[in-house]
């Protein structure tokens, strides 16, 4: 089998992985760009471009210098160093929980293929179903989806490598592993040609492949180039990874970012509040002690010595450790509290001690929860579902907070998203066994095919039911007036909501029904006088 992990290849990257579009012996040949443009092509997996006619990554712009962060694989460390944070992971579970639902019952999977838009006859289908099962089955799809989907979320993308056997390609698919997203990029090398005609430089073809740097850490433009230089770095074909992004660009259109992008600011807000809270409490709870010294009539530098010598003896310091939230206590004698030392010359009152309240407003947390709230909006769930006083109820649909259908819907377009784990190795398994051709697939599959994940979601269920029982209310009241002022065709459009293939169904049914003796249309048309 291919594997990746055994190419140690120069500068001038070799390809390494398979090409399903193309012959074995076309396999350098690239196709020119059929038509002329002097801007390059651009979709939403976020890969950087090179102008170069050769793979050597000379100069390059910071684009992460807002972040500072250098490259794309210090983006996806700071992604998951936030991910940590127990809000966010919190937050994080309880989308990923929603969006993989294991089945309770163990005979339904947890995502079934949907061909009911694919126009192919019934074997083909068939087959399309058992490969599907195969590629589950090497992703391990049942046992690794929460996961997988985790990781996709967190990171913003998520790489698997297709291997094959490759003297019999024919075979298929042998393995999909996964890729970590730190050590792989995508790359597009843009070639240009000058017009003959007007002069203008326009694009002649584009190359897509993938960088991958096992040792090289990470591969942004700066790992790429200095694994390169190592002799690490493996050029792998576009057909042989599997990559899927979060469909997110940044305002540069660029980078891929992650759903975690615009929590970043209020993580870190998040965080020095409530540092800033610890440093507060600690400083402002316990009373503190003033010491008036008597110095008699010492002179100032020995009055001043002889009271740091009696602040030594019972100094005791307290130091907040930001990074662990610990306190580090480095006194030195039994004194608990920081403590107020002022001299006091001869003729005073004598040596004195009073003492300082403490802070009265130290349980006053309204601008933690005020960030904590910010952090859940920013992440699209709920706050009902990660606060604890807020109890999980279930209620009619009108009940329902509108934050839990924006949540649905926000569930159902990453479903669609994440499909694609599923779908590009299917796409390349078919294509290799020749079940199909690459131009089937876009001409037959592409958007129409579906993945249907199992849902629970009791909000949807409940939304419906009460749509559609208030729907039934509104037709018994008009049912009085079908056949004099309004029509059945009418009804059932305006009230009923339903598209011409639905009617078409409906009437389609209910004459069958007539024809076969289950229903007597008699019993119809006197409910409606009635």
């Amino acid at each position: 089998m291919a594997e990746i992990s055994n190419q140690n290849i120069g500068k001038n990257l070799k390809i390494f992985g398979f090409e399903i579009r193309r012959a074995k012996k076309d396999q350098e040949a690239i196709e020119p760009v059929k038509d002329a443009s002097v801007v390059a092509p651009t979709d939403d997996d976020g890969a950087g471009y090179m102008t170069s006619p050769s793979y050597h990554y000379g100069t390059h712009m910071d684009i992460y210098a807002d972040l500072q962060i250098k490259d794309q694989a210090d983006l996806i460390r700071k992604y998951r160093s936030v991910a940590v944070h127990p809000e966010v992971d919190m937050a994080i579970e309880e989308i990923v929980n929603e969006a993989i639902v294991n089945p309770q019952e163990a005979v339904s999977p947890l995502v079934k293929l949907n061909l009911d838009a694919v126009e192919i006859s019934s074997s083909i289908k068939k087959k399309v179903e058992e490969e599907f099962k195969n590629i589950r089955k090497m992703l391990s799809f049942e046992e690794r989806a929460h996961d997988m989907f985790r990781n996709w979320y967190i990171d913003g993308r998520l790489y698997h490598h297709l291997v094959i056997e490759e003297d019999n390609p024919k075979q298929g698919l042998k393995e999909i592993r996964y890729i970590d997203s730190v050590k792989i990029r995508k790359v597009k090398n843009v070639k240009k040609k000058k017009d003959k005609e007007t002069g203008v430089r326009i694009v002649h073809t584009v190359e897509e492949f993938y960088i991958y740097a096992e040792n090289a850490g990470g591969c942004g433009p700066g790992g790429v180039a200095a694994a390169q230089g190592t002799n690490t770095a493996v050029k792998l074909s576009n057909d042989s990874v599997v990559y899927v992004t979060s469909g997110l660009l940044d305002e540069m259109k660029s980078k891929v970012i992650s759903h975690l992008q615009k929590a970043l600011r209020p993580i870190n807000q998040l965080r020095m509040m409530e540092d800033s809270l610890i440093v507060y409490r600690l400083a402002r709870a316990p009373e503190r002690r003033i010491f008036y010294v008597d110095v008699g009539n010492l002179p100032k530098g020995k009055a001043e010595a002889y009271v740091n010598t009696l602040m030594s003896r019972y100094r005791n310091k307290l130091v907040y450790d930001q990074a662990t939230g610990e306190l580090k206590d480095t006194r030195k004698h039994m004194s608990m509290l920081d403590d107020f030392w002022l001299p006091r010359r001869e003729g005073g009152r004598g040596t004195e001690v009073t003492t300082l309240p403490g802070g009265q407003n130290l349980g006053e947390i309204d601008d933690i929860k005020y960030f904590q709230r910010k952090v859940y909006q920013s992440l699209n769930v709920p706050v009902s579902r990660l606060e604890q006083e807020q109890a999980y109820s279930l209620g009619r649909a009108t009940e329902i907070n509108r934050e839990e259908i924006k949540f649905q819907k926000f569930i159902t377009r990453l479903r669609l998203r994440f499909a694609k784990v599923l779908l590009q190795p299917l796409r390349q398994q078919l294509i290799l066994k020749g079940i199909i051709t690459d131009s089937d697939w876009l001409e037959l599959f592409h958007n129409k095919i579906m993945v249907d994940f199992y849902k629970d979601n009791h909000y949807t269920e409940l939304k419906d039911a009460e749509v559609f029982r208030e729907r039934l209310n509104v037709m018994d009241q008009a049912a009085q007036y079908v056949g004099e002022y309004l029509s059945k065709d009418w009804v059932m459009r305006k009230v009923f909501r339903f598209n011409e293939e639905e009617i078409e169904a409906m009437n389609r049914d209910m004459k069958a029904e007539i024809a076969s003796g289950e229903v007597n249309p008699d019993d119809h048309d006197d409910n409606a006088k009635e």
